[in-house]
């Protein structure tokens, strides 16, 4: 990985002096939009509101039977560790002959729980492999002025070869800001307009694929699970997980459907699934019932939930 990123790093810095920071997305030019009745597209973006359910609360006995009975557990742990092995041979390897290791700085901004969980196993698996790691913890109420005085302080640091921003920010900030300030080469999270762009373009390779997304694919390659051919839904579309999750499926020539907030029919279409992508942040959402025999589910995410107390 810090092999990767040291070599994209210099390749960059030969072809593509001080304009790889310059690309911006066009303004809407005023004399079309009066001409077309499409309007741009921002502003047809709504937030996904996802509103649990009454049938949400309680999981019939009917589908923990089924579940328990015939379900297969896709031991994503086991994959782990063969994985970080591998990576801390690579790193080793790297030590020795440059006498250098990757270095990962992650940018925490509030006290999400969820982050904070998120941020903390990123700390452990850099310690497991042997990759140097950074973490800078910034107030919920703190100005966008100091998150990017963060990002810049890691871009200009040649021992730091990643930069992440947990996400999501608080409102006040401007995520695209933010994540705009992230240097292209250190942009391991992917979310870079450029790397987003490249992963939805057939024949183009991203420096970086979202992590998330990418350990999804890599669970059902190594799982032995058919992707090309097969019907996917992807449950969510957040520029995190959804998104990018989706345009990897398609990638891998699944037939690819995304189901979010405003789905009608969501349980129908997700009935019809081989695979099965859910990625909407809300527990309980997806019940026994909305899989058909055979399909292959994959759970994304942490949501704490507070376990009830006993009568």
């Amino acid at each position: 990985m810090g092999l990767v990123a040291l070599t994209w790093h210099n390749f960059l810095r030969k072809c593509h002096p001080q304009k790889i920071r310059s690309l911006h997305t066009l303004k809407a030019d005023h004399q079309l939009d009066q001409i077309l009745l499409s309007p741009p597209l921002a502003s047809l973006d709504e937030p996904d509101i996802w509103t649990p359910k009454s049938f949400c609360q309680n999981i019939p006995e009917v589908y923990k039977r089924f579940n328990e009975e015939n379900a297969v557990v896709l031991d994503g742990k086991f994959i782990s560790m063969e994985i970080k092995s591998k990576i801390a041979d690579e790193v080793r390897r790297m030590k020795r002959c440059r006498g250098k290791v990757p270095g990962l700085a992650v940018i925490l901004v509030g006290e999400r729980r969820e982050s904070q969980i998120y941020v903390r196993n990123k700390v452990m698996a850099c310690e497991e492999v042997g990759i140097k790691s950074m973490v800078t913890e910034l107030s919920t109420d703190c100005a966008e002025a100091e998150v990017h005085n963060a990002v810049m302080q890691y871009n200009m640091d040649p021992s730091i070869h990643g930069v992440l921003v947990q996400l999501p920010l608080p409102q006040h900030l401007d995520e695209a800001k933010v994540l705009d300030a992230v240097c292209l080469e250190k942009d391991v999270d992917g979310f870079h307009p450029l790397n987003m762009g490249n992963l939805a373009i057939t024949g183009r390779e991203p420096l970086f694929t979202p992590c998330t997304p990418k350990g999804c694919i890599e669970l059902l390659l190594r799982a032995g699970v058919e992707i090309t051919g097969k019907k996917a839904v992807v449950i969510g579309r957040s520029n995190i997980v959804g998104l990018p999750t989706s345009l990897l499926l398609q990638r891998h020539h699944a037939t690819v459907t995304v189901v979010h907030a405003f789905t009608e029919n969501s349980k129908q279409v997700t009935c019809e699934a081989d695979i099965v992508v859910s990625a909407a942040g809300l527990p309980n959402l997806v019940r026994g019932d909305w899989i058909k025999p055979g399909a292959v589910v994959i759970d994304v995410g942490t949501t704490p939930v507070e376990a009830r107390s006993k009568l």
